[in-house]
């Protein structure tokens, strides 16, 4: 953990800025602008690039990706310019809990993974790299979203170790943590060998 420096009210503020940022739905916002539909009543009901995928429009899927991941990021980059490492830290959890539990969805939400490799890339970004590569490699061998971002989460920690950024690895713990909590059902269908693949439509 960083060194915390800053008042606790400063850092509340600070994270409920960052989870408001968080909270704000993208893949529902452009799958909505771009005639789509309604996200949460397609494929898997999730509000991710995954689930914007099966919409067929690439574009969609993509802008979602960016943008889940740019919400950890910025504010995870804006608090530390203004502040420093405990506000980026705080800042960078408060917005992947906001998109994990949007306030403007009901607190119903996605599960996180492009917003928690934002955030490590923000705050740490050979380890945001690392665990990028991660989920790439597995996606190209499994083919399978899900298990990638469980493997890309788990071996954030001991990649941040490894790479001597041990200040992170509670951060990462706890995100990947709710990862995988957030993949109960994923990992279910994963051992029974039901798992949706990679751009299969909904």
């Amino acid at each position: 953990m960083p060194i915390i420096e800053h008042s606790a009210v400063l850092l509340v503020l600070v994270a409920v800025l960052g989870y408001l940022l968080g909270a704000i739905p993208f893949g529902v916002v452009i799958t909505k602008a771009m005639g789509l539909g309604d996200l949460r009543a397609i494929g898997s009901g999730n509000i991710g690039a995954t689930n914007v995928l099966r919409t067929g429009n690439k574009r969609a899927a993509a802008a979602t990706l960016v943008l889940d991941g740019a919400k950890g990021a910025v504010a995870a980059l804006i608090a530390r310019a203004a502040l420093g490492e405990d506000a980026a830290q705080i800042a960078g959890a408060a917005a992947f809990l906001g998109h994990l539990y949007p306030v403007w969805l009901g607190f119903k939400g996605g599960k996180g993974v492009a917003t928690f490799l934002g955030t490590v890339l923000a705050l740490a970004w050979p380890v945001g790299l690392a665990a990028c590569a991660t989920w790439l490699v597995t996606a190209y061998l499994s083919r399978i979203s899900s298990l990638s971002a469980l493997v890309a989460a788990a071996a954030s920690v001991p990649l941040a170790w490894a790479m001597g950024r041990g200040e992170i690895t509670l951060l990462c713990t706890i995100l990947a943590a709710l990862i995988f909590l957030r993949h109960h059902a994923n990992i279910t269908r994963i051992i029974a060998g039901t798992e949706p693949r990679i751009g299969k439509r909904g």
